[in-house]
């Protein structure tokens, strides 16, 4: 009768005893969690990993395109290598692993290691290539990694160097077009937060904690880089020929202001003083100023259409009008400066003057006009102010000021002298004539809408129609017969004007800025050119219709055949 309440008690006993020992193993194990959390071993912390981790998504920076679609510069994601050295236990073996897997010297990972073994980050390689990325990524080296970043590539070399521009380390924009185009070529990186377990392989990602990349955006220019390259070719062949210190080069649409081509070539020559110098360009060709925009240069007689063109069309002279130039001496201004001819006509008319490029004939009409009407018809062809094409460094030219403006600067200005503009003035400036008078915005960027911003009206159509023209004469005639076309009809006009001195002290007596701009064809102009030759060897050759014209000709031709415009000349036969 006493079995059952016995058993009762041992079974209670053996509960109790059970019960307690697993709350006092559950007791201990808490403990040792309270004790881990509150002092973690050193062991341990160093294994530990984090629950969360972050990838980056790196976006890449935007296209530059050319009008027609070709790269420019383009980005693309490639990989550096890197090491830890904390953990590499045998340097020279796995020195030698990699270096045999790369086809890289053993020595130079070796050594690279060695000498920044404090550090946790240790570059290899800044740039792998692509068999080099799958070699690694097939092996299993715990201390060796792979870091994305971002590759920047150039296509067409330096023939767009200083116009395209160059991008830091960082991928940001440091000179030329992707510096000015930063905002916008830039992308914004991306990011997911991921949950991992032990073995660092994901356990989840939560959507809100994901924040997709943003690539850059693709931009498209007016520039061609056929054009391109042909402008550069043609400018550098020239450059050289004539020992010249350099040489620059504008191609333009003049119906939309498109710029198709922008060339600058610097050539330092031995033993020449005031040599054109650029230091930045030293560094990198790409950044470079682009002296297209930033160098004002002295035009000489291409100058001189403009004055011509809005002194008609001010009445101040008519086409036909005799003038009293002279016949074998120079020409003495009414308060006595004396104006010298390349040539003396003797009584010429006003169309004459523009087609032999007579300072005599320039210089008394400009005795006509007013100091204001004479500022304001300048300004009123864009120079004295910048072009807005969108670049930075770009320069207003240099104009003398209205309170210091004189009798001798009125004369000089006429004929392209006390007076310097940049290339791109004179580019946008002589689309007046090959359209209808009126100037159109230059552009880098192209544009899907057709119509044209114009900056303002220079001279009437009528008036732009009469210089184009009489600058078609000038390439028959004048100082541009050694540059005609024996394809199309150009009308155009040359200038030699003296070097300034840089102290300020007159001008060199032997040294000179060569330049020509034309425009094609005539009936229907499609390509203005303008082409400055610095500083060409007088030994071999130095005014602007010999030494520019024919580098403007050439690029005409090329590129009005390459944009399948028919020729508007009967070619002779030469057989």
């Amino acid at each position: 009768m006493n079995k059952q309440p016995a058993m009762e008690t041992r079974v209670f006993r053996v509960m109790a005893c059970v019960c307690l020992l697993v709350l006092m193993a559950l007791g201990a194990g808490f403990y040792r969690v309270i004790s881990l959390k509150i002092d973690t071993p050193q062991e341990l912390i160093s294994i530990a990993i984090p629950r969360n981790s972050t990838i980056t998504e790196i976006a890449t920076r935007g296209s530059l395109l050319d009008r027609r679609g070709r790269i420019l510069a383009g980005s693309r994601v490639g990989y550096k290598l890197f090491a830890d050295p904390e953990g590499i236990k045998d340097l020279e073996e796995l020195a030698f692993e990699l270096g045999e897997k790369l086809q890289i010297p053993p020595a130079d990972i070796e050594r690279k290691i060695r000498q920044s073994s404090s550090r946790r980050y240790v570059v290899i390689v800044d740039l792998l290539e692509q068999w080099q990325v799958d070699l690694i990524r097939e092996s299993s080296y715990k201390n060796v990694g792979l870091e994305a970043r971002l590759v920047r590539s150039y296509p067409h070399g330096n023939s767009v160097a200083s116009l395209v521009g160059l991008v830091g380390d960082e991928h940001t924009g440091l000179a030329g077009l992707e510096h000015s185009l930063n905002n916008s070529l830039d992308g914004t990186t991306g990011t997911i937060v991921r949950l991992r377990d032990s073995d660092k392989d994901t356990l989840w990602v939560d959507p809100n904690n994901y924040i997709p990349k943003n690539n850059g955006e693709n931009i498209q220019l007016t520039i061609d880089v056929v054009i391109q390259e042909i402008a550069t070719s043609h400018l550098q062949a020239e450059v050289l020929r004539c020992n010249a210190g350099g040489g620059r080069v504008v191609v333009l649409d003049p119906k939309t202001g498109g710029i198709l081509a922008m060339a600058d070539i610097l050539n330092p020559r031995e033993n020449w003083t005031q040599e054109v110098s650029d230091p930045s360009r030293d560094i990198d060709p790409r950044l470079g100023r682009n002296r297209c925009l930033t160098d004002p240069y002295e035009p000489g007689s291409t100058f001189k259409p403009f004055v011509w063109s809005f002194a008609t069309e001010l009445g101040k002279a008519t086409e036909d009008e005799i003038l009293p130039t002279p016949s074998g001496s120079p020409h003495r201004t009414t308060f006595g400066r004396m104006i010298r001819d390349a040539h003396y006509y003797g009584p010429s008319t006003w169309q004459k003057v523009l087609i032999k490029s007579m300072n005599s004939g320039m210089a008394i009409i400009a005795e006509r006009i007013t100091y204001e009407e004479m500022r304001s018809g300048i300004t009123g062809f864009g120079f004295g102010s910048p072009t807005y094409i969108g670049l930075a460094g770009e320069t207003s030219g240099i104009m003398t000021s209205g309170k210091n403006w004189s009798p001798y600067t009125q004369t000089s200005v006429a004929m392209g002298h006390e007076i310097a503009v940049t290339l791109l003035q004179m580019a946008q400036g002589f689309c007046a004539f090959a359209r209808d008078g009126s100037l159109p915005q230059l552009r880098l960027i192209a544009q899907k809408e057709p119509s044209v911003p114009i900056v303002k009206q220079a001279i009437t159509p009528e008036i732009a129609l009469i210089t184009r023209n009489i600058m078609a004469k000038v390439m028959t005639e004048g100082t541009g017969r050694k540059s005609q076309s024996d394809l199309y009809d150009l009308f155009g006009k040359s200038g030699t004007a003296q070097l300034p001195r840089a102290d300020g002290k007159g001008y060199f007596e032997d040294r000179y800025t060569a330049s020509f701009v034309a425009g094609a064809p005539l009936l229907d102009p499609a390509v203005v050119v303008v082409c400055v030759i610095d500083d060409p060897d007088k030994k071999i050759a130095h005014y602007g219709g010999e030494v520019a014209g024919p580098v403007v000709r050439d690029i005409i031709n090329d590129t009005l055949e390459y944009l399948g415009i028919a020729p508007t000349k009967l070619q002779v036969a030469t057989e």
